[in-house]
């Protein structure tokens, strides 16, 4: 894992995180081949910050035996945090491209 450039040059963050393209549909975290839902005995968050340059973004969840639920939009340069427990997968979507970086703590 490597500390992401654009991680540290707006939010500052000291601990390695990644970064990744969003055009389209892209998953953040987990995966459609993921069969059950993935529980934690410690609680895990998912930090998500949108590049202060980008496009918005549409976030949403899958637990496994379920359907998307649609969490909603971040705007250029805006951060969210999602609980990990009980799903599949986190994913964005981006009707053109933003660079979306993320931190799991």
């Amino acid at each position: 894992m490597r500390t992401s450039s654009s991680g540290i040059m707006y939010n500052r963050w000291t601990e390695p995180s990644y970064e990744i393209k969003v055009r389209g549909t892209m998953n953040l975290w987990g995966s459609f081949g993921i069969k059950k839902n993935i529980v934690f005995e410690k609680q895990l968050l998912l930090h998500i910050h949108n590049d202060l340059f980008g496009e918005p973004i549409s976030l949403g969840t899958q637990t496994a035996s379920g359907p998307e639920e649609d969490i909603g939009t971040l705007n250029r340069g805006e951060f969210v945090t999602i609980p990990l427990n009980e799903i599949s997968r986190v994913f964005a979507s981006c009707k053109k491209e933003s660079t979306v970086c993320c931190l799991i703590k």
